[in-house]
């Protein structure tokens, strides 16, 4: 399943894209936000990849390699995949820091949205992000997302956003 936007192309994310995941995710700019190095790491983005691998197989949707269309260069990752504590979809999304403040991560998440209502017949997708990350709940609101509260995900305190398919419908 490929997903494509104005600027960017999203296919599904492969064991080949390992070294590349790796590199994205240790700056400190991209993994304060992502649980810090303890999380995105070598050994723990290794762990992790089955699980990435295993979304695209068992629900047609997942995290994804996002790229520039215009240049085919990777910027970062973004999709849909089930929250492990609760099982709800959750839209994600994260970029390089030089793709930063562009407007991509706005563009992706809307695409994620309008695949999980409209093909894939969603009725809800959060989101979640580190209290501190502005610029990802900030996205959030911008698509339309409601605050939920804060809650824990993965490890640590969270903001959580949602949108049903009828708010996204009426946006």
């Amino acid at each position: 399943m490929i997903l494509e936007t104005e600027r960017l192309t999203m296919r599904p994310i492969t064991s080949d894209d390992l070294e590349w995941l790796i590199e994205m995710r240790t700056p400190d700019a991209v993994n304060r936000y992502l649980g810090g190095p303890a999380m995105q790491n070598r050994e723990s983005l290794t762990k992790r990849l089955p699980f990435y691998l295993s979304c695209h197989e068992k629900n047609g949707f997942g995290f994804s390699v996002m790229t520039l269309k215009e240049t085919g260069e990777k910027v970062g990752t973004s999709g849909l995949q089930p929250l492990e504590e609760s099982g709800e979809i959750e839209v994600g999304y994260n970029l390089s820091e030089q793709f930063w403040r562009k407007g991509l991560g706005y563009e992706c998440a809307m695409a994620w949205l309008k695949f999980g209502f409209e093909t894939e017949g969603l009725e809800k997708i959060v989101a979640v992000a580190h209290p501190d990350n502005t610029g990802s709940w900030k996205i959030m609101e911008k698509c339309g997302m409601r605050f939920r509260g804060n809650e824990e995900h993965y490890g640590f305190d969270c903001v959580v956003y949602e949108i049903t398919r009828d708010e996204f419908r009426s946006r």
